[in-house]
């Protein structure tokens, strides 16, 4: 068993970039352990992930504001609070806030994951057409 408790003094919210389009916000729930890593996330309006898979898969609960996520091939689907997400294991994918609404989620990532290129504007802006 593994106690984490809460943020350690000190702990500073971490600025994502790389892996990120817009501004995004991330403060650590859980170190990887045994390849688990969760983490809660703050989506500024219009920022986004990368498309990007999860070797193992990824459970997204949205806390607050409104977003979007969409797996390759398919139509965007629109997040707002109290939302669940499952990702199965390599299915490509990206989500992120909506283009006037800021959104945060728990972000529970299962093993490895494979980052790939950034989301095109235009496919971005194709969710806000529906």
């Amino acid at each position: 068993m593994k106690i984490v408790h809460g943020r350690p003094d000190g702990a500073m919210t971490e600025e994502r970039g790389a892996t990120f389009d817009g501004t995004v916000w991330a403060d650590p729930v859980l170190p990887t352990t045994d390849g688990v890593t969760i983490n809660s996330i703050y989506f500024t309006p219009g920022a986004r992930t990368h498309w990007h898979r999860h070797e193992r898969g990824q459970i997204l609960q949205v806390t607050t504001g409104s977003g979007w996520v969409c797996s390759e091939g398919e139509a965007p689907q629109r997040l707002q609070p109290g939302d669940v997400v499952w990702v199965p294991p390599g299915e490509r994918h990206w989500h992120g806030a909506s283009s006037d609404c800021a959104m945060a989620h728990v972000a529970i990532s299962l093993g490895t994951t494979q980052w790939d290129t950034p989301v095109s504007e235009d496919d971005y802006l194709a969710a806000h057409q529906q």
